[in-house]
């Protein structure tokens, strides 16, 4: 039992259930079916994000320019669905995402796996990049007149429950990220290029030497990660009906947050599927139902960073006695 709450996945587990009982006794409207939907339907995005970005820490990189991506997707995607094939169902256009994204997540790899560049430098740079060339180029006007699947597909529901005051709708865009994260839990537990990937965050030279082709891992990783932004952002878009270029881009820091508090080290090499699940869930709660203990807004970003702090830290302190305790077994 002891070992168990050593764990990080343990920790952030406790702290979901303590907030949830705080709120919750302060405001029952938190265990109602309504809110449960409405904090699902704000992980979809997030939780696609995190899968991504759990990759990327794994192999002991860091990505910044993954909303860059999405919104570019986004918006490149929905001025081709309006301007050349506005009848398209929906599916369509998550495949011309994808493939934006793909290609611009395989800028950061060329970068990152041909000159063996900074993975912070380079995605820093293409954040601003691709940001900067969406406004300069294709547009700085909110797309709102969207392509009727974008439109159908933010008003379906996969459940919906009716309440005293209106209807909770549970949103089918919850399967996508159902799936990413499976697709992810499999590559990341059963493929050999799983456990590149983890080799890449112990040691690049490890991994070489244990016969990993490590430029070709990395072009695999900001490649995927490319393409599940541009999927995030193309659900982002047709679940909000619009295509903002100001949109996702600032979401960033809590995306990496959730992943590390799940337990994922920016060193590389650590970090679980369930771990980024259970972050994403306290940071969607922290963000979404603060308000509802009264919390103002301005103070919510405070609490998260002491969620934050205290989330990442408490391992942090583990780690390091752990780490005494062997040095002094080994001495004696």
């Amino acid at each position: 039992m002891s070992r168990l709450f050593r764990s990080n996945e343990a920790l952030v587990a406790v702290t979901i259930v303590l907030l949830s009982l705080i709120i919750g006794l302060n405001n029952p409207t938190f265990f109602s079916v309504g809110n449960l939907f409405d904090l699902l339907r704000s992980s979809i995005v997030m939780g696609i994000f995190a899968m991504g970005v759990l990759i990327v820490i794994v192999s002991g990189g860091i990505d910044v320019s993954f909303t860059a991506i999405a919104v570019f997707a986004l918006y490149s995607t929905t001025r081709i669905l309006k301007e050349a094939m506005p009848e398209a169902p929906i599916w369509i256009g998550f495949l011309i995402a994808a493939a934006i994204g793909l290609g611009l997540g395989m800028i950061n790899g060329f970068f990152i796996a041909r000159f063996r560049l900074p993975t912070l430098i380079v995605t820093l740079g293409t954040l601003s990049m691709f940001h900067g060339f969406l406004l300069f180029a294709i547009g700085n006007q909110i797309i709102r007149d969207v392509p009727p699947a974008m439109d159908a597909f933010a008003r379906s529901a996969l459940v919906r429950i009716p309440l005293e005051r209106g209807v909770a709708n549970l949103h089918p865009a919850i399967l996508i990220t159902i799936g990413v994260i499976l697709v992810v839990w499999l590559l990341l537990k059963y493929t050999m290029l799983g456990r590149g990937i983890y080799a890449l965050g112990g040691a690049r030279e490890a991994a070489e030497r244990a016969g990993f082709n490590v430029p070709r891992i990395q072009y695999f990783i900001y490649g995927f990660v490319g393409l599940l932004s541009g999927i995030a952002g193309m659900t982002f878009g047709s679940m909000a009906r619009q295509a903002n270029p100001q949109d996702i881009v600032g979401l960033e820091l809590n995306v990496i947050a959730a992943v590390v508090l799940g337990g994922a080290q920016l060193t590389g090499g650590r970090g679980t599927v369930i771990g980024t699940i259970l972050g994403v869930m306290l940071v969607v709660i922290a963000n979404n139902s603060l308000v509802l203990v009264g919390v103002p807004t301005v103070w919510q970003r405070v609490v998260i960073g002491l969620i934050i702090l205290v989330g990442t830290g408490l391992p942090a302190l583990q780690a390091r006695r752990a780490s005494k305790r062997s040095v002094r077994l080994a001495e004696a």
